[in-house]
């Protein structure tokens, strides 16, 4: 990804200032599921900035980790102190390219993949998925799921613990842009 548009973004982020073509949700809703053999674990944030430019088809992320609510407070302080070290990575980061033409103008739904770097607990990885895009009456709607390996991103789980935390989470991301 360009560092201009990530400069931008941030920009725009900070000071609220919207290009033609770039978009901004400071509401993005991230949710992740690990299914373990003793306790299913999930959290949710709605406090996501995603920034979307329709002149380039780039798509970027930027997520407090500290942000994530789960159900039971002892795991939030476990997923922040223990394993994502949130004092030390205080942000998960995306920033990728939705890979096939969208006419940003005209209302439909469109079956894309979105290629990017993934950044988690200071580690960076490649990942490739599908999404669902929708273009209706102005609003933009983009939707994924997909799988992240802990160990990709350097998150050690003791082995005390090990049959309470699945190897693999699945990563559900919802986002509404709206054009000005």
């Amino acid at each position: 990804m360009k560092k201009g548009f990530v400069w931008f973004f941030v920009m725009s982020l900070c000071f609220h200032v919207e290009a033609q073509g770039l978009l901004v949700d400071k509401a993005s809703r991230i949710s992740f599921f690990s299914a373990a053999p003793l306790e299913d674990i999930s959290a949710v944030t709605q406090k996501a900035a995603s920034a979307l430019d329709t002149g380039n088809n780039e798509i970027a992320f930027k997520v407090p980790i500290t942000s994530f609510e789960f159900k039971k407070k002892l795991m939030q302080e476990h997923f922040n102190e223990n394993y994502l070290e949130s004092g030390k990575y205080p942000h998960a980061t995306f920033g990728g390219k939705i890979n096939e033409p969208i006419d940003w103008n005209r209302d439909g739904a469109y079956q894309v993949t979105v290629g990017g770097n993934l950044e988690i607990h200071g580690v960076k990885k490649f990942y490739t998925t599908s999404a669902t895009i929708e273009v209706k009456g102005g609003v933009i709607t983009a939707q994924t799921t997909f799988n992240v390996k802990v160990a990709d991103h350097d998150v050690d789980i003791p082995r005390i613990v090990i049959r309470n935390i699945a190897e693999v989470v699945e990563v559900r991301v919802s986002s509404t842009y709206r054009k000005q």
